[in-house]
């Protein structure tokens, strides 16, 4: 008996030996390295991470962002004396209001050049900026600033000379624009009432790419009330032409990519349609007074903060984090408590998608097989392998199909691989 109560006891000890120095995993700055896997780089709440070969996980700064801070807080100073007179009302009978120097300037899309330098796109309140960190320097190059302009699925021509991007507008439309690596020869390539996104350049043909498009159907007033299922386009710009290449109306075809082999990669979703049903109205019935009060509640702690400089709240208790009840991923509403659990775990790492979500290669001859499932975001790298992220974690998925974690984080909303 006390041979098998000692076994046990040695077996517990080994087993928190592991779990302390082997099994802990809590930022990605403590995941091991492997020096032959390549670099990447991963959006998470609108900052950017990146890791080089060999390398940690390191947080950008930009020097842009930088200066903007600091004339907003310039701006701020100028023309605090006037905050609570009569000078600080505007025309029209409102207060000015000026933008306060600790809202962010997201980073929305990245991509690496064949020179392992990394492009990104930067949005403040009025203006869209495209930028280059040069790997060697770590120097920041300002290629793009225009105003009112929004990029996001930045995409690389094969040759390096070509960008394409989805550029946003207003009333929920989305299209396709091409310009010059170094920010010049703008122009876009697609339009209509479609949200077209995730463009992707097919190897050895540079006059043509794939994006994915989806329709928009509004009411009367202009408001948008359905969007359509995604699917996947082909732009052939000699022809001025666009056929589609798959197109399911109960799937989602996403984030289209194309590897050296001719190969089709994207991910696949059931498609679900915006539906506002009896039990829509019946939840909204039933919890409107809670609503009610809660709007009532923050009204009168705005007031209080204005004239008392104190919240309704205590005021030393501890910062309330952000409601990640709920996220977007890939243009849809993830419930974020509903799928973790209810989604498997992917080497350990909580999915913040479910297992639908799934990452397929289509041959040339149209045979398809899953990857990897819980995919929401990946990239291809210029040797064939493949970073994915399940929302919390980076994945390696090399050719042979093994794959291991690279890092994790609490959001992960976009991968980039890297070509060096």
């Amino acid at each position: 008996m006390m041979v098998l109560v000692q076994i046990v006891i040695a077996a517990l000890v080994v087993y928190l030996v592991y779990q302390m120095f082997f099994a802990r995993v809590s930022s990605p700055a403590e995941m091991p390295v492997t020096r032959t896997e390549r670099g990447f780089a991963y959006i998470s709440n609108g900052s950017l991470f990146y890791r080089e070969q060999g390398g940690t996980v390191q947080q950008l700064h930009s020097d842009y962002v930088q200066e903007v801070l600091e004339r907003r807080e310039q701006v701020r100073d100028r023309h605090s004396w006037k905050e609570g007179t009569s000078f600080n009302i505007a025309a029209g009978g409102g207060s000015r209001s000026y933008v306060s120097s600790s809202d962010p300037i997201p980073v929305t899309t990245a991509a690496y050049n064949a020179e392992g330098n990394l492009l990104y796109f930067l949005r403040n309140e009025s203006v869209g900026g495209l930028f280059c960190r040069e790997r060697a320097s770590g120097k920041e190059l300002r290629l793009l600033l225009r105003q009112n302009l929004v990029l996001s699925d930045l995409s690389l021509s094969p040759d390096g000379t070509m960008l394409a991007a989805s550029s946003q507008h207003e009333g929920g439309v989305s299209s396709i624009a091409l310009f010059a690596s170094d920010g010049s020869t703008y122009r876009e390539v697609t339009g209509g009432d479609t949200v077209d996104s995730a463009p992707a350049w097919i190897p050895g043909v540079p006059d043509r790419l794939l994006f994915q498009s989806a329709g928009l159907a509004r009411n009367q007033a202009g408001y948008i009330v359905a969007q359509g299922p995604a699917s996947i386009q082909k732009l052939d710009m000699d022809k001025g032409s666009i056929s589609a290449i798959l197109d399911d109306p109960q799937y989602d075809h996403l984030k289209p990519r194309v590897t050296s082999a001719g190969d089709l990669l994207f991910i696949r979703r059931p498609y679900k349609a915006m539906q506002y049903g009896t039990v829509n109205m019946f939840s909204d019935a039933l919890l409107f007074p809670f609503r009610l009060l809660r709007a009532l509640f923050h009204y009168l702690n705005f007031f209080s903060m204005m004239y008392a400089r104190k919240p309704l709240t205590s005021a030393n208790g501890p910062a309330v984090q952000a409601d990640v009840k709920n996220i977007w991923l890939q243009g849809r509403r993830v419930d974020v408590e509903r799928t973790l659990r209810n989604s498997r775990s992917v080497q350990g790492v909580p999915s913040l998608v479910p297992d639908s979500w799934q990452l397929i290669c289509r041959s040339q001859q149209g045979d398809e097989r899953v990857l990897a499932s819980n995919v929401a975001s990946y990239d291809l790298s210029t040797d064939g392998t493949i970073y994915y992220s399940n929302g919390r974690g980076i994945f390696v998925l090399s050719q042979d199909g093994t794959s291991h974690l690279a890092a994790t984080k609490d959001f992960i909303g976009e991968v980039v691989a890297s070509a060096t």
